[in-house]
């Protein structure tokens, strides 16, 4: 059985979502609860996507596989008891077999929170850059209209990367489209 969950995380603890050796990430820590779960028979997570070291995410889609015979219901529970306090399950329910968080992604958003006070805010600083200088707002406007439109971001790719999609087909290119 297929399961989807969305989750939550506060990424100030940890090296970004994806696997990394000797390294704390999300999703070690939810492999490790679901193998737990699983009597030591390794579970693999794909994500809709990946975070960098602290990074915070909310309401990044999962999915994982699993023979447990876990009424859905109780899974959000059985998760959010033995993960750490930095990431929750908010959401999980059954799937078809062929879903997959990563290619059935229908959009992504990115926030950057700038906090612009004359003293830092303590309770913040992981969740906004700091600034104290006075930003030319004309400027910001003015560079912020060249995001607008569609973009190509095969240049930010590895040298021989390519997509599988759903079909099997290669995807090489990594548009994004946005609107004002």
């Amino acid at each position: 059985m297929r399961l989807k969950a969305t989750i939550s995380y506060d990424g100030t603890n940890f090296a970004g979502y994806q696997i990394q050796p000797n390294a704390r990430t999300v999703q070690g820590k939810l492999e490790n609860v679901l193998t737990k779960m699983h009597k030591g028979q390794p579970v693999r997570v794909i994500a809709s996507g990946r975070t960098d070291q602290g990074v915070h995410a909310v309401g990044q889609v999962i999915h994982f596989d699993t023979n447990l015979e876990i009424p859905v219901e109780n899974w959000k529970k059985a998760l959010n008891t033995m993960l750490p306090e930095d990431i929750e399950v908010l959401h999980i329910t059954r799937v078809a077999d062929h879903f997959h968080a990563r290619f059935d992604v229908k959009n992504k958003e990115y926030r950057y929170i700038l906090l612009h006070t004359e003293k830092k805010d303590i309770f913040q600083r992981h969740y906004s850059y700091f600034i104290k200088e006075q930003l030319n707002l004309d400027a910001m406007k003015k560079a912020s209209s060249c995001f607008l439109g569609t973009h190509d971001f095969t240049s930010f790719c590895g040298s021989n990367s390519t997509v599988r999609g759903r079909k099997g087909a290669h995807h090489h290119r990594y548009c994004c489209h946005t609107t004002g």
